[in-house]
Parts: C-alpha cells; structure tokens; sequence
C-alpha cells in the first residue's frame, strides 16, 4: 500500500514486456537456426549439382573418345577437350564446398584420383587411334580397366551424394524441430504475457480505478453543491490516499465557508473569517467581503439619504422637460409634412428635366443624322457633276466626229459623180466600138447604177448625219443646263449642310443644357429626400426623446421609491 501508483502501474508492465521480450529474443533465435539450416540446404544442392556436373563431365569426355575411336574424325574429340578444360575447377569447386566436411575431402582426393586415371585411358587411346589405328586402340578399351576406373568415380560420387542427402535430412529434422519449438515458445509466451498483463488490468482496476470512481463521485456531488458528503480518509498512503484525504478537508472548509455566508446573508456582517493559510483565495475573499459589505453597508446609507432628496429634484425637472419634449415633437411633425410637399414637388420637376433631356437627346442625334444626310447628298451632287462634264465632253466629241462623217460623205458624193460621168464615157466610147463594146457597155451601165445608188445613200446618211447633229447641238444645250443645274445643288446642298451644322450644333449643346438640368434636379430630389429623411429622424427621435422622456419621469418616481427602499434594507444590516 505504500507504493505509488506509478510503480504499481509500472509493476504490472514490466514482466510481461519482460516475457514479451523473451519471447522475441527465442524467435529471433530460432529463426535465425531455420535460416541457417536453409542455407545448408542450398549447400547440400550446390554440392549435389557440383558432383552430378562431374559426372557429366567424364560421360562427355568418354562419349567424345568413343566418337572418335568409332570414326577418326577429330571434331568429335570437342566434348572430351571442354571436359579436361572445365573438369579441374569443377572439382575444386566441391572441394571448397565440403570444406568443413573431413569424409568428404578424403572422397574428394580419391575421385581426383580417379578421374586423372579415367582422363590417361582416354588420352592413351586417341593417341593410339592417331597413330596406329583403330586395332591398338581397341585392346586398351577391350581390358575393361577404363569402364572399372568410371564404376569407380560413380560410386565416390554416389556416396559423397548420399552423404549429403543424410545431412540435409538431419538439418531438415533440425529445422522443423526449432519451428515447432520456436511455434510453442512463441504462443506459450505470449498467451502468459496476454494472462498476465489481464490479471495486471485487473488488479489495477480493483486497486486504482474503484476508489478513483468514488472520489469522482464525491467531487460530482460537490460540484453540484452537495456539502453534505465527505470520502472516508482511510488509511492508504498513494496518491489515492492523498485525493481522498484532500477531498474531505476541501468538503470541510466548504461547509465552513457555506455557513458563514449563511450568516452574511441573514444580514450579520459582524462574523470574522479566518483563512485557512495565505493560498486560500476563497476564505481571504470572504473575509474581504465581509470588511467590503461593512463598508460599503455604510457608505450606501448615507448615499441612500442624499438619493432620495436627489430624486425628488429630478422627479421635478424631469415633469417640466417632459411637457416641453411634447410640444417640441409637434413643432417636428409639422415641419417634416412640409419637407415632404416640397420633396414631391422637386420630384415633379426632375421628372419633367428628364423628358425634356430626352427630347433634346433625340433632336440632336435627328441633326447629326440629317447633317449626315446632307453631307451624302452633296457628295452625290459632286458625282453627278463630274459625271455631266464627262457626258459633255463625249457629246463634244461626238459632233466633231459628225463632222469628219461629213467630209467622208462630200468626198463619197464626188466620187459618186466621177463614176457617173466615167460610166457615160464609157457608154459613148462602147458604143464606138461597135459589137465589140457591148461587154464594156454592160459594164459601164452596171458602174452607173451603182454611182446612182452610191449618190441615194449619201444622201441618205447626209440626211441622218443632219438629224445626229441637230440632236447633238441639243444635247450639248442640255448638258450645259443640267451642269449649271448641278452647280447650284452642290452650292444649295453646301449651304443646307451648312444650316445643319449650326442646329446640330445648337441642338447638341441644348440636349447638354437639358442634361445639366436633369441632373441637378436629380441632386435636388436628392437633396430633398436626405432632407426629409432626416426630418423623420428628428422627428422619430422627437417621438423617442418624448417617450424617453415619460420613461426618465417614470424612472425617476421609480428612483425615489427605490431609494425609500434602499434605506430600510440598509437599516436592516448589523456592523
């Protein structure tokens, strides 16, 4: 019982963790025998192909002599000169293997021994298959000696194999003798440790935990305001101990402190508190208290005295402000009816500044469209006059090119009478010649009538060039009106543009005029509406300060009862 809690606790985890690390040390152990015997099973197969590649070996080398005794051919011999090329370290190989094996390295030297014997049979008869032929060779191979020496290598190899698979069953038997030892250790230790550490629980909860429920209980009470209930000391000397001890002089001091107040409370400020010691901050603030209520018990008497003649004074005053607040919010009301009729009447007006902004607005873009217009308009007229120039130049042109046709027709009409009067001449001089100028009078005759018809149709074109002339005289006259004509639309349309420019401009500046008037109408309305916003405000604190006002009346016939009141409850305390 004189042990801490910390060492009882510590107590009953320390010997399982000690079990626990028991139990690790032991499958750390057999764990490592189990891998150790895995690698000796390794060792033992590592050993086994060593010795079977041995064997191999001296098989390649007697088939490869075999081959070569039965044909001659010398690439048969490729078997037999890889086998002495690898056999040596081969062997050396299993030598090293089985180093730590005495039995073993004896078999070793007596296989060495024997392959050497087995690889000079070989090399004797190739050398006499070279030399002396198949026959020589033969008698070597017929005395047996070679086929004893390979009985004898396979039963070395045998029984080094045979050595081998006894250990690894020896080591194999070992390996799952440790498992199932290391299995057992391993759940055996931690089905105690498990046992253990409940029956640690256990204990601890019984010793520890039970009386840590009670004093919480206790304190529960306590916190609840039950200073009726006191854990038992008892005769423990942990922690536990300690708590409990401690809870029932707390519990104590509480009752004390509990029925102190009791008495203050009643209205005995004549009780004296002792602090337990200078730490307890609940007894010397009750002993404060106590000083503090006295002196204050005083200084609110005398107070509670100048209180009531205060009252009675302010009671007064506050009836006359009251009647005076009244006929102050009236005043208010007044004026806010008419901040409101002058509100709508400057609401009015900004409606009307903003039609009036928009009409102007619409007028304006109407002048620059027509600005616009006119402008198109002029531009067209300046078109059309170039165009008139170029018609009367071409027209121009066309009467000069009429008069050429003319002259080419003059010249056509004299050519026309020169075939006439070659045509009679020719007709007088045929009808000389008698018979002979009939052909040439047909001819003469045929040159008259186209003379005759030459001559009809000069006329005819003179009559139409005389038409064409005419028309084209007229055209010019007209060109020459429809160019003037021209020219005074560009100088109108000039002067319309002109004209539009100027009410453009009149109606821009008018539509910002309109705009500049809206907008400080719309600051008016603004204006009005923050003004009559705030004539309600006046008028809602008018109302409230009136309210107020009844309230402070109301408060101050209440502060004078109080202060009646407050003066028989300080008359009931003793100092």
């Amino acid at each position: 019982m004189k042990m801490t809690i910390g060492r009882k606790i510590g107590a009953g985890y320390v010997v399982p963790l000690a079990i626990m690390v028991v139990v690790g040390v032991v499958s750390f152990l057999s764990l490592n025998r189990l891998i150790e015997s895995s690698s000796w099973k390794d060792h033992t197969y590592g050993v086994t192909n060593e010795l079977t590649d041995v064997l191999a070996k001296v098989d390649d080398a007697e088939t490869g002599q075999r081959g070569f005794l039965l044909t001659g051919l010398s690439s048969y011999l490729d078997p037999y000169d890889a086998a002495i090329a690898k056999i040596g370290a081969t062997i050396e190989d299993v030598r090293k293997l089985t180093a730590d094996n005495p039995v073993q390295q004896r078999r070793i030297v007596d296989l060495q021994a024997k392959v050497a014997a087995k690889f000079g049979e070989l090399a004797e008869t190739i050398a006499l298959r070279k030399d002396k032929g198949l026959d020589a060779a033969l008698q070597i191979v017929l005395t047996n000696k070679g086929e004893r020496t390979m009985d004898d290598i396979r039963a070395i190899i045998g029984a080094m194999i045979t050595e081998e698979e006894t250990l690894l069953a020896r080591r194999i038997s070992q390996v799952d003798a440790d498992t199932v030892n290391s299995k057992i250790t391993t759940a055996g230790g931690i089905l105690f440790a498990m046992v253990l550490l409940a029956l640690t629980g256990l204990l601890i909860t019984r010793n520890i935990a039970k009386p840590l429920r009670e004093v919480a209980g206790t304190a529960e009470l306590i916190a609840a305001g039950d200073l009726s209930v006191a854990p038992e000391p008892g005769t423990r000397q942990d922690e536990v101990g300690m708590l409990t001890r401690s809870f029932s002089r707390m519990s104590s001091s509480l009752r004390n402190m509990a029925t102190l107040a009791e008495r203050i409370a009643s209205g005995d400020l004549s009780v004296s508190v002792a602090p337990q010691s200078d730490k307890d901050l609940l007894g010397s603030a009750l002993a404060r208290m106590v000083e503090s209520l006295g002196q204050s018990t005083a200084d609110i008497a005398e107070a509670v005295n100048l209180l009531g003649s205060s009252a009675s004074e302010i009671l007064a005053a506050t009836t006359q402000v009251a009647s005076g607040t009244v006929e102050t919010a009236a005043a208010i009301n007044e004026t806010t009816t008419t901040v409101e009729e002058v509100r709508q009447a400057a609401r009015l007006s900004s409606d009307k500044a903003k039609i009036v902004s928009n009409n102007a607005q619409r007028v304006a873009q109407v002048s620059q469209s027509g600005q616009k217009a006119v402008e198109d308009t002029a531009a067209g007229m300046l078109r059309i006059r170039d165009q008139m120039e170029s018609i009367a130049q071409t027209i121009i042109r066309l009467s000069e090119q009429s008069q050429s046709i003319g002259g080419i027709i003059a010249s056509v009409t004299d050519l026309a009478d020169q075939s006439n009067l070659l045509a009679v001449n020719a007709a007088i001089e045929a009808a000389r010649a008698g018979d002979q100028g009939k052909g040439f009078a047909v001819v003469a005759s045929e040159i008259k009538s186209l003379a005759e018809q030459s001559k009809q149709a000069t006329a005819q074109v003179r009559g139409i060039l005389s038409e064409i002339q005419k028309a084209t005289g007229a055209a010019v006259m007209a060109t020459e009106q429809g160019s003037k004509a021209v020219e005074a639309g560009v100088t109108q349309s000039a002067q319309a543009g002109d004209a539009i420019r100027v009410l453009t401009e009149s109606s821009v500046e008018s539509a910002q005029n309109a705009t500049q008037i809206a907008a400080s109408s719309q600051q008016q309305v603004v204006g009005m509406d923050q003004i009559g916003v705030a004539m309600e405000s006046i008028n809602q604190a008018g109302a409230q300060t009136a309210a107020s006002m009844h309230q402070a009346e109301t408060a101050a016939q209440n502060l004078h009862e109080l202060g009646m009141k407050l003066k028989g409850l300080v008359e009931r305390y003793k100092t």
